[in-house]
């Protein structure tokens, strides 16, 4: 299984990007997906997350109105479409995998399985 993630940069704030990960080694709809963000010395943070079929997304409050999960289980791709970034948005950014046994979703990343290798944010002032 890999998860490849990329699109991350350096933006100004109040600027948008877009993340995308790439799935490959698993059956993409099988799977719920999310966003988890990391910076040095802090534990993973919950972002977003999304059903495997993509009929529900759950966003933290630190992104709500901000930041929206989507994927495309054609194109075995997750994203995350961020607008309004902010300086406190700045982490690495990663994309991990949980198999779907419930509609349930997770925002412990212990609950995920599999884990892309992160794509850097920064955000200046």
């Amino acid at each position: 299984v890999q998860l490849q993630a990329s699109g991350g940069g350096l933006v100004q704030a109040g600027a948008s990007l877009t993340l995308s990960c790439v799935a490959s080694g698993l059956t993409f709809r099988d799977y719920h997906m999310a966003w988890f963000r990391q910076t040095p010395g802090q534990e993973r943070e919950f972002v977003a997350a999304i059903l495997g079929n993509g009929k529900i997304t759950h966003h933290s409050d630190s992104v709500k109105s901000r930041f929206t999960i989507s994927r495309d289980n054609a194109r075995d791709t997750l994203y995350l479409r961020m607008s309004s970034l902010k300086p406190e948005d700045t982490a690495g950014y990663y994309c991990a995998a949980k198999f779907v046994g419930s509609e349930y979703l997770e925002t412990l990343d212990t609950a995920y399985d599999y884990w892309g290798q992160g794509t850097q944010v920064t955000v200046s002032s």
